[in-house]
């Protein structure tokens, strides 16, 4: 069961490769409309939950600028949606990640192979050669962030700097799976999209498409049904032992600030060292459960702002600890400890 859940995420295309775009008709029509204005805002913030889709609109919004470069041309004026061919040069280049007017930031392995937790100030900073080159392709220039969650202190800055004094057609396609977390100074210059999560059969649908599952299996269908609208955790649910270690974490998330040594030692145990696949499941319940307080606390910032704080810090440690703990395959219940005696301090 595991290797075909590994097989499974392992054929996932990724979001330059993918051209269906499931839901989120209202958040393509406002890109739409404001490109063919003719004045559309430099940078958008594209949040929302993760797995439901925000990078696949950023490429396709890309794919549509780079294919149509001129606002105001018919063709822009009267299309329906960003969708182009995939046949189209720039739907080839983008999937091949060749294209000269798109520039990408996201998480590279360093020289060892291994995957950063970070996205580095160095790699950040290409976006000023990359706006600054004659060489690149004529017209407007793309870059997306996928994420900006992931952006060091350093980088975000250096990021900051080109978004004040942006370049003539540019554009800036941010990612976040948590927008309230970024840098505000990042967020005041971005026009903020916030994408809602899936509906149950736009996630079948979507995880058939990229998996090549049937939409009829009834797996597929419980997955979704838990996966709160996120395509990515309805195929890390997929065959079982994922969703149940899931609905485990929710249970003892519920009771926090306490904590029963015991049903962690149990939690702890189904964590295999070398399952990536229940890693994830862990990680993906706990973001998920302070995501949830922290969008209920923005209503009342001014009077939750101290635990807003403390929940963001715990969050930042938790994903620190959680990608040392997948990077050099350290033991899972120590992370499990640790992450409720953090959350216990931070609720109480």
């Amino acid at each position: 069961m595991k290797a075909r859940q590994s097989e499974r995420e392992s054929a996932i295309p990724h979001p330059r490769e993918t051209s269906h775009l499931f839901g989120h008709r209202e958040a393509e029509a406002a890109l739409l409309t404001a490109y063919r204005s003719g004045r559309i805002p430099h940078a958008w913030l594209i949040g929302g939950p993760q797995g439901i889709g925000k990078a696949t609109l950023a490429y396709r919004m890309a794919r549509f600028v780079l294919a149509h470069g001129q606002p105001l041309a018919e063709a822009v004026q009267r299309a329906e949606d960003l969708a182009i061919d995939p046949d189209h040069p720039v739907a080839r280049q983008v999937a091949a990640n060749s294209h000269g007017g798109l520039l990408t930031l996201e998480r590279t392995a360093n020289d060892r192979g291994v995957m950063r937790t970070v996205i580095t100030v160095d790699e950040t900073r290409e976006t000023i050669s990359f706006f600054g080159s004659t060489a690149a392709a004529e017209g407007w220039r793309v870059c997306i962030v996928d994420t900006v969650d992931e952006l060091n202190p350093n980088a975000a800055n250096a990021l900051l700097k080109i978004l004040e004094e942006p370049p003539q057609q540019s554009l800036f396609l941010l990612v976040s799976h948590a927008p309230a977390r970024v840098l505000a100074t990042i967020q005041s210059r971005c026009r903020k999209l916030r994408l809602r999560a899936l509906a149950t059969d736009d996630v079948i649908a979507a995880a058939a498409t990229a998996a090549d599952l049937d939409q009829g299996d009834p797996a597929l269908r419980e997955a979704a049904e838990a996966s709160e609208g996120s395509v990515a955790r309805a195929l890390k649910l997929l065959g079982g032992d994922a969703l149940k270690l899931q609905q485990r974490t929710a249970a003892l998330l519920a009771r926090l600030p306490q904590v029963d040594p015991r049903e962690l030692h149990t939690l702890g145990d189904s964590l295999p060292t070398n399952d990536r696949v229940a890693l994830a499941a862990f990680v993906d319940g706990i973001d998920r459960w302070i995501a949830e307080r922290l969008h209920a606390d923005e209503a009342n910032a001014n009077q939750n702002l101290p635990r807003l704080a403390r929940l963001a810090e715990v969050w930042e440690k938790i994903v620190r600890a959680a990608r040392d703990t997948e990077t050099y395959n350290l033991e899972r219940k120590p992370l499990v400890f640790s992450v409720f005696g953090w959350l216990a301090d931070a609720t109480r």
